[in-house]
């Protein structure tokens, strides 16, 4: 799994902070040595904040490398790699410039803070764990020279400050991170399918238009069909002819009846038997050379006949992925579909496999999500697919079947037994 943006962002914030930290460092250092002439141990300082500059130039530089971009790495190890240098650069800046007793001995809380809004909770617990060792660690090294009088007493009470104040910071500032995090991917989801939704209206208006713009010229060629019919009574090419218009103005009836069903929501049991006859009445009329081979299945023997709660959308929306499959089929100059049902306590699956070429990766990618163009015609009728089932509390899967071809399942929640 490649880093996300979101972590890419993050791992250049932390080190661009880092290089204003160290620019700060050093003005502090100097400020404390000349302007306040408290003299600081100016070798190990000037040690640790060289190695702190050159480690994040590395940084920098590699995570802007087209080496690391190229690897395949976790989203939060990179971010917690460079959150525990800065606690560990930090501990020992404080470590020789007076320990628990620096004034900047809070600065501790920053890390957890960053670790909070982009690491998982238990790299956030190993964070906060790790900036609580190094406050003991301070408070422990002190000199006895400063535990006179009532010190000890304060310095144990800043100590017990500092766990509680990062055992807060961790968990209320992590769960307000987590909760944003949720709300902003449910902003997403639902921005997404809205504009999902708002193409699939404009396909219905453009296929409501269509169909009511060919309803007359069909109409015309009805009569002038029967017109030859009657002149040319026992003409094949007529009687075809005649068959298919047939096919046309039934298709424009299902297709207004449709339309009245989805526009009053009228949602119907329908027997899951009773489709897959319909399926098979459609491929034997439309499809004589295809052989359908349906094999069903269940998840227990004691589950009776199901049916699914749907609309007058879910058997076109079926026969559109039906009609994709025998075409890749076919492609492969294969006439061969299988189709698989299994039955679960609250799911009907329906499994349709093809013999054709199967998906590439960019049609998995996108197909389902938007139209996507096809010379097999695949993206508008799988989109269409994907609304009706998502709109009927369904799935819609695609994958590759491992033995060859495409491989399409359809989740429908089970309404009741009829």
């Amino acid at each position: 799994m490649s880093l996300s943006k979101k972590s890419i962002n993050q791992l250049q914030l932390i080190i661009k902070l880092r290089f204003a930290a160290v620019f700060i460092q050093v003005v502090l250092i100097l400020f404390v040595n000349l302007g306040l002439e408290y003299q600081l141990p100016g070798i190990p300082l000037f040690i640790i904040v060289s190695a702190e500059l050159v480690f994040t130039l590395v940084s920098y530089v590699y995570y802007r490398s087209d080496v690391y971009k190229m690897r395949s790495t976790s989203n939060t190890k990179p971010i917690f790699i460079q959150i525990c240098a800065d606690l560990l650069f930090l501990s020992l800046i404080l470590y020789f410039s007076g320990g628990a007793t620096n004034a900047f001995v809070s600065l501790l809380l920053i890390p957890i803070a960053i670790a909070a809004v982009s690491l998982t909770p238990a790299l956030l617990v190993s964070v906060a764990l790790l900036a609580m060792l190094s406050y003991s660690i301070l408070l422990w090294n002190l000199p006895m020279s400063v535990m006179h009088g009532n010190m000890e007493g304060h310095f144990i009470g800043m100590w017990i400050n500092f766990l509680l104040s990062a055992s807060v910071v961790a968990l209320v500032v992590g769960k307000m991170a987590r909760s944003l995090g949720e709300q902003q991917l449910a902003l997403a989801a639902y921005r997404e399918n809205l504009l999902k939704q708002e193409q699939v209206i404009s396909l219905g208006v453009a296929s409501a238009q269509i169909t009511h713009q060919i309803a007359t010229p069909i109409s015309t060629i009805q009569l002038l069909t029967d017109e030859l019919s009657e002149d040319y009574p026992y003409n094949d090419v007529i009687a075809d002819m005649q068959k298919e218009l047939l096919r046309c103005k039934n298709s424009l009836d299902s297709f207004r009846k449709m339309s009245f069903d989805i526009k009053n929501q009228t949602l119907t049991p329908t027997s899951c038997d009773r489709l897959l006859d319909k399926i098979s009445d459609h491929i034997a009329l439309n499809y004589p050379d295809i052989t359908l081979n349906i094999k069903t299945t269940s998840a227990s023997d004691n589950i009776p006949e199901p049916s699914v709660l749907a609309d007058a959308s879910l058997l076109p929306a079926i026969l559109n992925l039906l009609n994709n499959a025998i075409r890749a089929s076919r492609s492969k100059n294969n006439n061969v579909i299988e189709l698989t049902t299994n039955t679960a306590p609250n799911m009907w699956q329906l499994e349709i496999r093809d013999y054709g070429a199967g998906f590439t990766l960019d049609e998995l990618a996108e197909l389902g999500s938007k139209p996507v163009e096809s010379k097999q015609g695949l993206g508008m009728a799988v989109f269409l697919s994907y609304a009706t089932l998502e709109k009927l509390g369904g799935k819609l899967l695609l994958t590759n079947h491992k033995n060859g071809g495409a491989l399409v399942t359809l989740l429908i929640p089970i309404h009741n037994n009829i």
